[in-house]
Parts: structure tokens; C-alpha cells; sequence
């Protein structure tokens, strides 16, 4: 059978989706008939497509092809000897295939669907949903013409199940009973339950002013999640509403249809009849329209501007399926869920139509990153009560201080422990977001507060664009309160406050940078030596197969990673450290007890006077570190570095020589002579580039071992420096001769790193020794601020990364430069919204030491989609897993795990009435400074990205301003220092835009404010990028921010993941504390400008005065 390989391996490689069943098997031929189970069987990952059944090389996913079975005129038969086996015999009697399921669960769903991918099972399966499609149609009309269109309309929705289905809706001959006034016309969209004869609320249209035929801008879209079928039955009731901005209105009629009504029609609309609440005579007329853009652009050219609302057929709904195929792949799946969607058509100034689609998603991101951030906290806290332990012997000063920062972590783990435990029960699949209301919960305060994901798709002459922006309530602890302010006022109180500490405390003094880098240095080595240590094992494999060129790529990944080792070590901190250490040690107060170290500039230790009060015994005893004070500590860190990198060059040097020898064991030719010359000892001429990657380092920071490899004194001679003598005739393999070096590497590595923890622990203790004085409570509200914050940008990144994944300009630029995130805030700076502010800049601020990863998933299940995050405080990294098939598109730098890194940016203009009182009585510098050291940061980050990319191309806009122009404008307008000046946050959000960035915006609980800045940035979008007419733009956005209101109350309640007949619409529903209820955001009140507020002042002073 001739068959095309390229187009099988790209079968093979589908998305998990596309095949019938997939899974581990032990897989192997029989070499003749009836032995039973063949003695060689290999795990292979299988995967059956159809009656194509692939079985690749490897038993991972995204291992390559090796073979493919045509189930095809063959029998799965069960095995005998073995429960777990199916044996596939083909009827042309060559060899069968015994396949092996891994555990016994498996073998009846394998066995079921071998048995059934071929092609007489395809077509019973075809059978089976032609009788369905039938039965659903009815069987007395299966031979009519009529059931032939109804089955047509049937497989139609089947088929299409997976997309929305959209249409509009449009009135004609209203009229409120008698009188000749024209009715403000809304239309209610209900669905009626005919099993139980109830009526439940599902979307409702804006209200329509003064007209008697009214054309709603407001669509309706049915979700794939409803559980709606084609027999579901939708009522559309008219109401006039008397008063808009109340909930008062009167009946006008109504009107009944099923969705396969829709689907069934051929008319560009479906026509029904308005009935009187009777029934009994008719009162208007209301047209339903499925949205279909290619209708619409036929007869743009015939359509005048005078009848254009009339004549309109509606808009996109061939146009969007691709997009939704994208939206609906297993990466947006996986990271957005429980998705309600809003559609709207606006007019443009060239009277032509486009469509608008919101969609509103929450995050299982707000809860799954939380809880590892807590995981993290907890062993990272652990770890260092474990370090702390390990400096053994201190001062009695240290050790009292050592014991009050165990104390202090002890108390935060447990803290920890009970709130992860809390979450682990609180948390379920359908809860995926934190409520308003339980923003000041004691166990959610790690939890982001609504944290959504809010994207627009603006399709508009064959042209969709989307515009993204995460909308989370500001990052602030509101469990602890803002009594004493937020945590930039806490890390930075006057040094008075710190006077007592200071006088208790006379200890070393290190920098919070050099604290900083301690951390990074500990995360460092903490990172390399499990690499080193991996990478010397496989060399002891390479060596074992006798494999030159892995030989080589092995060691030079392990000298590039030992270079990485070193260089984290070179530091002067690390050595500066050691001597602080040893002079903090008990022998060291003996013969100096009226002495002691401190260190202020990192240049190095100097004495002053402290009190010392006996010695305390030791926790246990250390050997590496030196008890008495003639010991050179620097000399010895020293030698440490020296045993590292010379261990390093003789594994070099004895895989030269092995591979040397073994070249001359194979040449047979009249070159071999020449070959022979060169010799192992001419390290010069033989040394690879690779070899050469333990550059010296500048003068300053020179270490002995890099002037030479000179032999040390006999006195600290190690047994692997004599590891090079001749090679005997009769030598041992490559692996026996390797071992002792890379042992000597292991054991080199871990004693640096052994010294390398201990003192950073040193310098860290300092840290953790003033956070102590604090108590928990300011350590605790910095990780929690800092949780929430993360999770709202990495929700952002991963949106922004799916959207831009064929974007080589955005990737590139993703590279080299990072990725901006802005931050919106609409806090006041008065009254408590200070205090969120301040922890606000404070989590924005700690975004800078989060780096992200893009890795590839294990499999396409959710739960492998979703990013995670790893690391220490302050060195956090995200990895965001890509399908397979995804992450071999992308760039070489990405799929090589290159750290990326986000910028993150704060503007903030306060926008309501405390805002107006701050302004006018109180101090809004902590907003200035804000805003003016984040435009500093914006055009920092710009001028690099046109350093190391000039050539970038970024979006188009139909702005005339270039970036620069721009950023000159968001400069001058921070220097005018007006008020509530919106203006910053939409220049801010334009050049963020321009830019490839992510947009967040906050407020307190990210509602009301939120939401009028949210719809009123979509508008002006339209306006500017769109041409939204502008005598539809007042009319566009009261439309936008009503839905709003709607959706609060009765759209996206449904929740597919709690069942059938689940409806948070319903009344009576309890909603239990283990999964906080939904909640929208609803139509901000109008603001109070600053003159209304003095008004109100005077006329309140006015009022008490008389009384």
C-alpha cells in the first residue's frame, strides 16, 4: 500500500483532540502463531485516529513516529495469558501485534475502540446518529421533504454546537395603547423550561428612546456552554420603560420561537408577530437576525444613509468562527473559563456596521497561583530555619538573634499552613475568582479580588482586531486594614521608629541590595548544582557508550554551567560574609571579646565595641567552617574556587586524551603520523572553544587559580591531582578513568556551595532580624500584596502571549527586551484608598524580579496548561506551558528556556469625590511621584527597545502621533498637575498599546470605577481606531455600560461545570461559602465633580447653621 510518510508523521502530531483514544502501551510482535505474549515488549505511546493506529518510538507524547497499524480486516481479540493484553490478528495472516495496556483499567476502553476504528464500525456510528437526527425530527416525517430540511437544520447545529449563536433584534409598529406617545422600548429575553414550566431571565436589550421602531444595538449571544438545544424555547417580552433610570416599565407583548426556528429559515430575518398579554390581537411586529457579515457587505453599496438602520442584515457569523476555533483551543480553555459573552453592532461615519464582541472570563489562575506561591513560602521558610540551624556554633548576640528569626519563620509557616489548608477546601473546580465582598476574608487574602479577563473583538470590513485589558481589584491587604498605613509607609518609617531596634540590634549591617543578592546567590546555586551534578552523570554515560560526540556537547554544557557556578560566586559579598561570619563565631570573642564586625558598604568588615555575654552551646559542630582566628578564611574560600575550576580542567583534559587514543586506534591511513604529533600535553593547540569558557576575570576579582594550573604545595596536594599520570598500554574504559574526576567535581561543588549558604544565611539573618522586630505581620502583608499582583499580571502575559503567538516581531521583541505591563489605578489618595495605594506601588514594584518561562506542556490536559511558579522571594519564575505542537513553532531562544523578563508600570489618577477632597484639602504626592518615576520607566524601556531593535515594526494606528510624540505628551501632562487629570491614563494606556503591552486596571474592588474607565477606553478605541460615529458614540457607551448592569444580574450565572439546571439567576439559590457567588460589575453612580462637592459643603454648613 503506497502511502505518503510526510502526511502520516503530520497525522500523528495532531492536537490530543483529534484522536479516538491515546495512552501508554507495551507494545510487540508475535513471531509465530499462538505463542502468546512476545518476550520482547516495548512501552510506546499509542495513539488511534480513526482506523489509523500510530505507535511512537518513545512512550511520551511528543516522541516521534514509528510505525502505523490499518485496523483494517483484522480482529482484537483478549489475550489469554495475560488480563491486561489484547492481541490484533489480521486476517492476511502476517504477524499480529500484542499490545499491553498499563494498568487493568484500561483494557476495556482500548478494547472497545480498537474494535470499532474501522470501517464498518464507522459506519454504524454514522447509522446510529442518522437514527438520532430522526428521532429528533420526528418519524412520521422522514420520508417528507420537510424532515429532509428539518435533518439538514439538525446536523447543522450538531456540527455547529461548539460555536455561538448570535443574533439581533429589531421592532416595528409599537405603540402604548391608545395614546399616540412613543414608547422608550427595551425587549426582555427569557427561556422557557417545558419540562417544568418555568420561565427564567437569560439577557435583556437596551432601552430605545421615543421611536415606535426601534433598532437594539445590543445582540444576543447563546453560549456552547448553555444547555440549550434546538427545541429550547426563547420568549421575547417588550416592555416600555417609563422612567430609565428606574426599574419601572409596562407590558407591550410578546413572542415565542425555538432555535430551530432560527436556524430553519430562509429569510435574512425571522419575522413574529407581537401578542398582547391575552394573546388575542396582535400589537407589533419584532425581527430576529442571525449575524451574517458577507449579506451585510453585498448590500452596503445599495444601503443609503437615510434607510441604512432599516435595510441592515446584521453582521458576523461566518467571520468569526475561525476566531473562535482559536479561543476555543485548549490553551484559552484551560486558563479562562466560565466566559460570558455580549455582541453589539455601532454604526461608523461611512454608515457602514461592525460588530463588537465582549468577552468576560474568570481565572483558575486566582486561585491555583496562591497556592503555590503559599507552597513556596512555606519550604523556602523552612529551608532557612534549616540553614539558620546549620551555622552551628554563634555568639550568645547571634544566637539570641538566630532563635528570634526562627521563632519568626515559625510562626509564618504555621500561618501558612492553616491558610493553604483552608484554600484546599474552600477552592472547587467552578470557583475561579474572589468576590468584592470577600475581600477582607482572613483566608482569601492572598486571592486577587475579581480578577477577570476582559477582551473586545471590533470586526469591521473583513478587518477583526482584539483589545485585551485584565481588570483585578487593587493589590492591598484589607484583612490587616490600613490603620497604620500600606507598605511603603510601613518599609519606611523615620529612623526615630528604628532607633530601639538599632540599640537592641548592634549587629552586622547589610543593605536591603545586598540582601537582594544574597537571595539571588543562594537561588543561583541552589539551581546550578543539581545541573552540574546531572550533567557529570551523563558524562559518566556518554563515557560508559563510548559516544565522542555526546562526550563533547556533555562537557561543554557542564563547563558552560560551572562557569555560570563560579561566576555567582565571585561576588565580594560571599567572601565578606565568611570573615563577618567567622568573626560572629565564639572562638573568634574569646581572644577578641570586646570586639565586633560591622559592615556597612560591602567593601569589607570593620571592628567596633559590643558587649558579649558568655558563650552558649553549640547547636552542632561544623568542620568546614574555622573555629580560631589565625585561620585565613579568604585564603581558603580561595582554594575552594581553585579545587572547582582545576577539577573542571582535568575532566577536560582526560577526555582529550581519550578521544585522542581512540582516534589513533582508527586511523589507518598515511595521516596518522601527523595525528600522532599532537600529543595531550599541547592543551593550546587541542583545546576546544568550549574549553576556554572560565574567562579570567578582571584584575580586582582574580582568584589564584586563574593565573595558572600550576600544582599546589604538597601540604593541600588533593588525591585528584595525581589522577593524570601516563596512560598504561592496557588502560581501564573511558567511565572507570572519568569517575574519580567527576567525583572530585561533586564533592568541590558542594563544599563551595556548603560555604556559599552559610554565609549568605549570615547576611540574610540581619534581613530577617528586623522583619522580626516587626513581627509577622509586615512579612505576611508584603507576600500577599505580592500574590495578588502576580496573579493579575501573569493572567495578562499568558492572554497577551496566546494572542501574539505568530507575531515574530512581538516574540523577538519579547526576547530581547521584556514585555511592559501597566498598571491603571483609580485610587484617591485620601482616607483608607492611601494605604491600598501604597501596597499597590509596593506589589506593582516587586513584579521587576519575576522572570517567565515558556516550557512545553506534558500533555494537553488542563491541569498540564496551566502556568506555574517556582522560585524564592524576590527571584520568582513563571513557566507557561505551550502544546506540543505550539512550542515548535516558536523561536529558538524561547524553546532554549530563555528567562523573559516584565516591566511593570503604576499610573494612577484618583477619579471620585474623596479624590475632589484630597485635591482641595489634602496631599496627592504620593500620585505624582508615582506617575512621574513610571513615565521615566516608560521612555527608559522605549529607548532600549529602538537600541536593540531599530528595525521593529509595532502595531498600526490610525493616531498620527508617533510613540515619541506620545510619551512628550504624557510628560507635559504630568507636569500641569491638573486635576483629575484622566488624560495621563489615556496617553499611558495608548503608548502601552503601541508598545505590545499588557493593560490592568484596578480600582478598589475593581467594579464600579473600573468598569466606567473599561468601557469608556472601548469606545474611545472605536472612535479613534474604528471611526464609531460620533453621533453614536453617547449612545454606544450607555449601551456598553448598561449591559454591564445585566450581566451582574442575569447573564453568565450559568455555570456548565456545576450541571444541568444550575442558574445563580434562579431565586431561593443558596450559595455556600466554599464557592462565593458570581459577581459583575454593575453601572457606576455618576461622579461628583469638585464644584457639585463645594456646593454641597456650603449648603450643608448653610443647614446646620439654622438649626
Amino acid at each position: 500500500m503506497k502511502v505518503n510518510s510526510h502526511h502520516l508523521t503530520s497525522l500523528s502530531k495532531g492536537p490530543a483532540s483529534s484522536f479516538d483514544r491515546e495512552g501508554r502501551l507495551r507494545v510487540g510482535r508475535e513471531t509465530q502463531e499462538g505463542q502468546g505474549r512476545p518476550q520482547v515488549m516495548c512501552e510506546r505511546w499509542c495513539r488511534l485516529r480513526g482506523n489509523l493506529l500510530f505507535i511512537m518510538k518513545k512512550p511520551q507524547q511528543r516522541s516521534a513516529l514509528e510505525e502505523v497499524l490499518v485496523l483494517e480486516r483484522c480482529h482484537v481479540l483478549e489475550s489469554t495469558d495475560n488480563n491486561n493484553g489484547l492481541l490484533i490478528r489480521f486476517d492476511s495472516g502476517e504477524p499480529g501485534v500484542y499490545v499491553e495496556c498499563v494498568n487493568s483499567g484500561e483494557v476495556n476502553s482500548w478494547l472497545v475502540a480498537l474494535r470499532e476504528a474501522n470501517s464498518e464500525g464507522l459506519t454504524n456510528r454514522i447509522r446510529h446518529l442518522r437514527t438520532q437526527l430522526m428521532d429528533t425530527a420526528g418519524n412520521s416525517a422522514v420520508n417528507s421533504v420537510g424532515n429532509a430540511e428539518t435533518t439538514v437544520v439538525d446536523a447543522v447545529y450538531y456540527c455547529t454546537k461548539q460555536l455561538p449563536l448570535e443574533f439581533s433584534i429589531d421592532c416595528s409598529g409599537l405603540s402604548i395603547g391608545h395614546k399616540v406617545k412613543r414608547p422608550h422600548a427595551v425587549v426582555q429575553v427569557s427561556v422557557i423550561n417545558t419540562q417544568t414550566h418555568t420561565i427564567t431571565d437569560y439577557c435583556c436589550t437596551e432601552i430605545v428612546e421615543s421611536t415606535s421602531d426601534p433598532v437594539f444595538l445590543t445582540g444576543v449571544c447563546i453560549s456552547p456552554d448553555h444547555p440549550f438545544t434546538l427545541d429550547t424555547t426563547l420568549k421575547l417580552t417588550v416592555y416600555h420603560a417609563k422612567v430609565k433610570t428606574h426599574d419601572t416599565r409596562s407590558f407591550l407583548g410578546f413572542s415565542c420561537f425555538s432555535i430551530r426556528d432560527l436556524l430553519r429559515t430562509n429569510e435574512p430575518q425571522l419575522s413574529l408577530s407581537l401578542r398582547s398579554a391575552d394573546g388575542t390581537s396582535e400589537v407589533g411586529e419584532v425581527k430576529l437576525g442571525r449575524l451574517q457579515m458577507r449579506d451585510m457587505e453585498n448590500r452596503e453599496g445599495e444601503d443609503t444613509t437615510s434607510d441604512i438602520l432599516h435595510k441592515c442584515p446584521l453582521l458576523c457569523d461566518s467571520l468569526h468562527g475561525s476566531m473562535h476555533d482559536r479561543d476555543n483551543s485548549p490553551m484559552m480553555r484551560a486558563v479562562f473559563r466560565s466566559t460570558v459573552c455580549k455582541v453589539y453592532r455601532f454604526q461608523t461615519e461611512s454608515s457602514r456596521w461592525m460588530l463588537v464582541r465582549e468577552q468576560m472570563s474568570e481565572s483558575p489562575l486566582s486561585f491555583s497561583l496562591p497556592k503555590q506561591l503559599l507552597s513556596c513560602y512555606i519550604q523556602e521558610d523552612m529551608r532557612r530555619v534549616q540553614e539558620l540551624c546549620d551555622l552551628c556554633d554563634l555568639s550568645p548576640y547571634w544566637d539570641r538573634l538566630r532563635t528570634d528569626v526562627i521563632a519568626h519563620y515559625s510562626q509564618l509557616i504555621s500561618t501558612y499552613q492553616e491558610t493553604l489548608t483552608e484554600l484546599n477546601k474552600l477552592t472547587g473546580s467552578s470557583c475561579s475568582f474572589k468576590a468584592s465582598c470577600s475581600k477582607s476574608d482572613r483566608y482569601l487574602e492572598f486571592i486577587p479580588v475579581n480578577l477577570h479577563t476582559q477582551r473586545m473583538q471590533v470586526t469591521c470590513s473583513r478587518r477583526t482586531v482584539w483589545y485585551d485589558v485584565v481588570t483585578v481589584g487593587a493589590p492591598a491587604d484589607h484583612y490587616q486594614g490600613f490603620k497604620h498605613g500600606g507598605l511603603q509607609r510601613l518599609l519606611n518609617k523615620p529612623d526615630s521608629d528604628n532607633k530601639s531596634v538599632s540599640a537592641a540590634y548592634c549587629c552586622i549591617s547589610y543593605s536591603p541590595e545586598e540582601s537582594s543578592r544574597a537571595r539571588e546567590v543562594l537561588s543561583s546555586v541552589s539551581q546550578l548544582q543539581p545541573l552540574i551534578s546531572g550533567l557529570t552523570e551523563e558524562l559518566l554515560q556518554a563515557a560508559l557508550e563510548v559516544n565522542s560526540q555526546r562526550l563533547q556537547n556533555i562537557l561543554h554544557s557542564l563547563a558552560h554551567r560551572t562557569e555560570q557556578f563560579v561566576h555567582a560566586l565571585k561576588d565580594e559579598l560571599v567572601k565578606n560574609a565568611l570573615l563577618a561570619l567567622h568573626a560572629a563565631r565564639p572562638a573568634y570573642h574569646l581572644s577578641n571579646g570586646h570586639a565586633h564586625v560591622t559592615h556597612g558598604n560591602g567593601t569589607g568588615p570593620r571592628l567596633s565595641s559590643a558587649n558579649q555575654d558568655g558563650l552558649r552551646p553549640s547547636i552542632w559542630r561544623q568542620e568546614s567552617i574555622p573555629q580560631h582566628t589565625e585561620y585565613d578564611e579568604e585564603e581558603e574560600w580561595d582554594r575552594v574556587w581553585a579545587n572547582v575550576a582545576m577539577s573542571l580542567n582535568c575532566i577536560i583534559a582526560m577526555v582529550d586524551r581519550l578521544q585522542e587514543r581512540e582516534n589513533r586506534k582508527q586511523e589507518v591511513t598515511s595521516q596518522t603520523q601527523n595525528d600522532v604529533t599532537t600529543t595531550s600535553h599541547n592543551t593550546d593547540s587541542s583545546r576546544a572553544p568550549w574549553q576556554a569558557s572560565l574567562a579570567p576575570l578582571p584584575d580586582s576579582s582574580r582568584a589564584p587559580w586563574q593565573a595558572s594550573l600550576a600544582p599546589l604545595p604538597d601540604s593541600s596536594r588533593s588525591p585528584w591531582q595525581v589522577s593524570l599520570a601516563p596512560l598504561p598500554d592496557l588502560s581501564p574504559s573511558w567511565q572507570e578513568q572519568l569517575l574519580p574526576l567527576v567525583v572530585t567535581l561533586k564533592e568541590c561543588v558542594s563544599d563551595a556551595v556548603e560555604r556559599a549558604r552559610c554565609a549568605m544565611t549570615f547576611v540574610l539573618l540581619q534581613g530577617a532580624a528586623a522583619s522580626a522586630c516587626h513581627g509577622q505581620a509586615l512579612t505576611h502583608r508584603r507576600d500577599a500584596v505580592f500574590s495578588q499582583a502576580l496573579c493579575a499580571v501573569v493572567c495578562g502575559f499568558v492572554l497577551r502571549l496566546y494572542s501574539g503567538l505568530e507575531d515574530k516581531g512581538f516574540l523577538l521583541q519579547l526576547c530581547e527586551v521584556g514585555l511592559i505591563t501597566q498598571f491603571e489605578g483609580l485610587l484617591s489618595t485620601y482616607s483608607d484608598e492611601v494605604g491600598m495605594l501604597e501596597d499597590m506601588e509596593m506589589g506593582v514594584s516587586d513584579l521587576n524580579r519575576v522572570s517567565f518561562k515558556i516550557t512545553e506542556a506534558k500533555s494537553e490536559q488542563p491541569t498540564d496548561l496551566l502556568p506555574s511558579v517556582t522560585g524564592l522571594r524576590g527571584c520568582f519564575c513563571v513557566e507557561v506551558p505551550l502544546p506540543s505542537e505550539t512550542y515548535l513553532l516558536l523561536p529558538g531562544e524561547l524553546r532554549d528556556g530563555r528567562d523573559l523578563r516584565v516591566h511593570p508600570l503604576l499610573f494612577n489618577i484618583g477619579i471620585n469625590q474623596q479624590q475632589s477632597l484630597a485635591e482641595r484639602f489634602g496631599d496627592s504626592s504620593l500620585q505624582e511621584r508615582i506617575n512621574l518615576r513610571s513615565c521615566e520607566m516608560l521612555k527608559s524601556y522605549y529607548k532600549t527597545l529602538r537600541d536593540k531593535l531599530p528595525n521593529l515594526t509595532l502595531p498600526c494606528s490610525r493616531s498620527p502621533l508617533a510613540v515619541e510624540d506620545l510619551l512628550c505628551s504624557l510628560e507635559q501632562s504630568l507636569e500641569t498637575k491638573k486635576r483629575k487629570n484622566v488624560e495621563v491614563l489615556w496617553l499611558a494606556a495608548s503608548v502601552c498599546r503601541r508598545l505590545n503591552g499588557v493593560r490592568l486596571t484596578s480600582c478598589k474592588s475593581a467594579k464600579d470605577r473600573t468598569s466606567m474607565s473599561v468601557t469608556l477606553e472601548q469606545c474611545m478605541l472605536l472612535r479613534d481606531e474604528h471611526t464609531l460615529s460620533k453621533e453614536h458614540f453617547n449612545r454606544a457607551l450607555d449601551c456598553m455600560r448598561s449591559s454591564r448592569l445585566q450581566q451582574g444580574q442575569i447573564v453568565g450565572c450559568w455555570d456548565p461545570e456545576r450541571g444541568a439546571g444550575s442558574w445563580s439567576g434562579f431565586k431561593g439559590e443558596q450559595k455556600t461559602p466554599a464557592a462565593p457567588g458570581r459577581h459583575f460589575y454593575p453601572v457606576a453612580l455618576l461622579l461628583v465633580t469638585s464644584h457639585l462637592l463645594v456646593v454641597w459643603l456650603i449648603l450643608s454648613m448653610v443647614v446646620v447653621t439654622g438649626k
